[in-house]
């Protein structure tokens, strides 16, 4: 009977399957926005906003790009923060700050505490950077002698970076003449002679030496190897030679003269072609006679490039008497070096050209061996120094020097995180509240971006900007509607360019050249001078008046002009009397003078000019009371059309004041110092009134009204101006009818005339109608 064959284990497994569940998104941080110059604006307030800033869409952010200088902000933080080094911090490398902050931290809520000063505990020494940079700060503590403390501080970061400059080993790399101590003078005179030929890493601090890396050290070093190597080729290869080991020597000695004995013998062959030719090679006293009026020196250039002895027609070349005294020394170690040894001479006095190329032949192998030498920078040092330097250990010394310095470095790249740590700490939300959004701003605490606060024509403006190019920055910042002064400020030498809003209060007296006070964050006080104005309207009311000024302004500089046209006129006309007075004989203005004409003596006016005038007047008056009794007959609409005139004149004004005024923002004149705005960030007129506060009486003081110094003003006019207006008033409501119903009727009855004839026909209605019409 067959077994019943068994259930396989895919038989066996259940065919149902559970619909697969799609894939759930991981939950998004949720955030709290507030609306501010008319853009919604991310509230940073938690170390879970910062930890998930990245999650925020960067087209919410209010800046993109700001400047590391030019803001009141921690400048050494914003360094750290930009990574790239191109003054300039954007959001790729502020995400970076967060997410390295928070890595480093138990709790990313450290953030939003901020402050200088992180306990030990909260560093995060799961990771192997964290526990590093727990171990460094309990270092500090133990080296600040305070190993119990449980909390580090900035202050202690950069106590630590502070007395670096003055430890012997303090990480950087470099080391100094002072590194090696005063009893190892073989590494002093390495390091001297490694700064002399290779340079030397300027000093941080005046306290400090220049000094060298390990790069120089290494270069120094590996040159003088080279040349070691090379003398060591050098005599090996010149043993088989006649002069032996001596043939470097001799070579080198004659490379010395080498080029000076080519030129004494090609001016012989020449003097030798041509016996003329022996004056003009040979110096002339005329030469000598310009050298005498010097003060020479064997080195001297006029020496020097002379001949080697004076030129005759295929002359010899002396090597002991009668020779240039400028090439005399060099001549006696090519003779005793080379000359005599090669030669098999001794005392030897000349040298002919045969013998010459008969040398140079001889030492061509070693000449090619000097063409081989390495290129180095070594060539200041005397070849003794060289080979002291290869026969001791000088490199072994310097070159552990710098090994012991640079094992701190790893202490300092640690101190340096925890420094960093713990400015992120202190400063991280501030610059969050200042470039993700400008809560810091809007809430009026201050925002990163204002300088300070400027006092200047009663009124002080708190949007002030640091200006770097006042003409630059003006030509972006015309574009915020916004009325700016650029103000040159001076303190003590110092010199800042400002530019302040004023959005509040009259204009009428900002102009180039008047001076106020500047108070920066720090509270200093700076003189500041207006340079330069873009005039916009600061609020309707402003605006309202803008025209009346304008025209009262307008007439003033026509009377004024006109004034001074006239009194100009009359001064010349003075001195044109003055002058001709003066230059009339005596005697002619006794007999003459009544024929004596005075210019600008006033003329007899012309009854037609006068007639003229009078009729011009007399038209201007008709006009003026035909436009007044048109006015006055509007009645009851009279007021209205005073509203009509009003707003004919400054309707265009605060129309142009209302436009502007509502596209008002802030972020052309952010844009024009280097920053990047995402938004529009309008400056409306309540935001604009806070900005710019106008001079205000205290309201608990006391005011004493009397001015002694007030414009007096006569009772006689004061009582005529209110009668005039009185009776202007009571016209216009009687022609408008508006006293009729206090001012009775009065009805004139005429008189009865006797009936004529025909009149018997009238009917007693028409008489009555007739004798009822009212009279006024």
């Amino acid at each position: 009977m067959d077994p019943q064959p068994q259930p396989t284990v895919a038989t066996a497994l259940p065919t149902h399957r559970a619909p697969l569940q799609p894939e759930q998104p991981p939950p998004q941080h949720a955030w709290q926005f507030f609306r501010a110059g008319g853009v919604d604006q991310v509230i940073i307030q938690s170390g879970e906003d910062i930890a998930h800033l990245a999650e925020l869409d960067q087209k919410l952010w209010v800046a993109l790009a700001c400047p590391t200088r030019g803001i009141e902000f921690d400048e050494r933080t914003l360094d750290l923060i930009d990574t790239d080094k191109d003054g300039r911090i954007r959001p790729p490398e502020l995400l970076a700050a967060c997410a390295w902050a928070c890595a480093q931290l138990r709790s990313a809520d450290e953030l939003a505490r901020p402050g200088d000063t992180l306990e030990i505990s909260a560093i995060d020494d799961g990771t192997e950077e964290g526990a590093a940079l727990a171990a460094e700060a309990r270092r500090l503590l133990a080296m600040a002698g305070r190993p119990e403390a449980t909390a580090i501080a900035l202050a202690d970061v950069l106590e630590r970076s502070q007395q670096l400059s003055g430890m012997r080993f303090n990480g950087d790399g470099i080391i100094t003449v002072d590194t090696a101590g005063k009893d190892d003078s073989v590494a002093r005179e390495a390091i001297a002679h490694i700064i002399t030929t290779h340079g030397s890493i300027p000093p941080a601090t005046d306290k400090q030496l220049p000094g060298i890396d390990r790069q120089r050290a290494e270069a120094f070093f590996a040159e003088l190897g080279q040349l070691r190597a090379w003398a060591a080729q050098a005599r090996g290869a010149t043993t088989g030679l006649a002069l032996g080991d001596r043939t470097l020597a001799a070579t080198e000695a004659m490379n010395a003269v080498a080029a000076k004995v080519e030129d004494f013998f090609a001016r012989t062959r020449l003097a030798a072609y041509d016996p003329r030719a022996a004056t003009a090679l040979n110096p002339s006293l005329d030469g000598y006679s310009a050298m005498a009026g010097q003060d020479l020196g064997l080195a001297s250039p006029a020496i020097t490039t002379l001949p080697l002895a004076p030129i005759t027609p295929g002359g010899t070349l002396p090597l002991r008497h009668g020779v240039n005294p400028a090439w005399a020394k060099a001549l006696r170690n090519f003779r005793e070096r080379t000359v005599e040894p090669l030669l098999a001479r001794s005392n030897a006095e000349s040298l002919t050209q045969d013998e010459w190329q008969l040398i140079q032949k001889s030492l061509a192998p070693c000449q090619q061996w000097l063409a081989d030498r390495p290129a180095t920078r070594l060539d200041t040092l005397d070849e003794d120094v060289r080979e002291a330097l290869l026969a001791g250990d000088a490199e072994q010394r310097v070159m552990a020097l710098i090994g012991e310095d640079e094992a701190e470095q790893a202490h300092n790249e640690q101190a340096l995180g925890l420094e960093k740590l713990l400015r992120f700490k202190r400063d991280l939300l501030e610059l969050l509240n200042n470039f993700v959004s400008f809560s810091a701003f809007y809430q009026r605490r201050g925002a990163i971006f204002q300088a300070g606060t400027l006092y200047l024509d009663a009124r002080s403006c708190d949007l002030v900007v640091q200006v770097p190019d006042a003409a630059r920055h003006a030509k972006l910042a015309g574009l915020a509607k916004t009325y700016l002064a650029y103000c040159d400020c001076t303190r003590k030498g110092q010199k800042m360019g400002i530019v302040a809003a004023f959005t509040a209060g009259d204009v009428d007296f900002l102009f180039v050249g008047r001076n106020g006070v500047f108070y920066d964050r720090d509270g200093k006080d700076w003189d500041a001078t207006i340079t330069r104005i873009i005039e916009n309207p600061t609020s309707i009311r402003q605006a309202f008046f803008s025209p009346y000024k304008k025209f009262v302004r307008m007439v003033e500089e026509q009377v004024a002009k006109r004034a001074s046209a006239s009194d100009a006129r009359a001064q010349k006309s003075l001195g044109t009397a003055a002058s001709t007075l003066a230059s009339t004989d005596l005697k002619t203005v006794g007999t003459n003078a009544s024929s004596v004409t005075v210019p600008g003596t006033p003329r007899r006016t012309d009854v037609g000019t006068v007639a003229a005038i009078g009729v011009a007047l007399g038209s201007i008056s008709a006009v003026l009371v035909g436009i007044f009794g048109k006015f006055v007959d509007l009645g009851v609409w009279i007021p209205l059309a005073l509203i009509g005139i009003v707003l004919a004149i400054s309707g265009p004004s605060m129309l142009i004041a209302w436009l502007k005024l509502r596209q008002r923002s802030l972020g052309p004149i952010l844009d024009a110092s280097g920053w990047a705005i995402n938004g529009r960030m309008r400056v409306n007129t309540r935001l604009g009134g806070s900005l710019s506060q106008v001079a205000k009486v205290p309201a608990n003081a006391r005011r004493m009204l009397d001015d002694p110094f007030a414009e007096s003003q006569s009772p006689v006019w004061v009582a005529l101006g209110v009668l005039v207006a009185v009776v202007v008033v009571v016209f216009v409501a009687w022609r408008a009818h508006w006293l009729d119903r206090w001012v009775p009727r009065v009805t004139v009855t005429p008189p009865v005339a006797a009936p004529a004839a025909g009149a018997s026909d009238a009917t007693p209605a028409a008489s009555a109608a007739s004798a009822a019409s009212p009279a006024r």
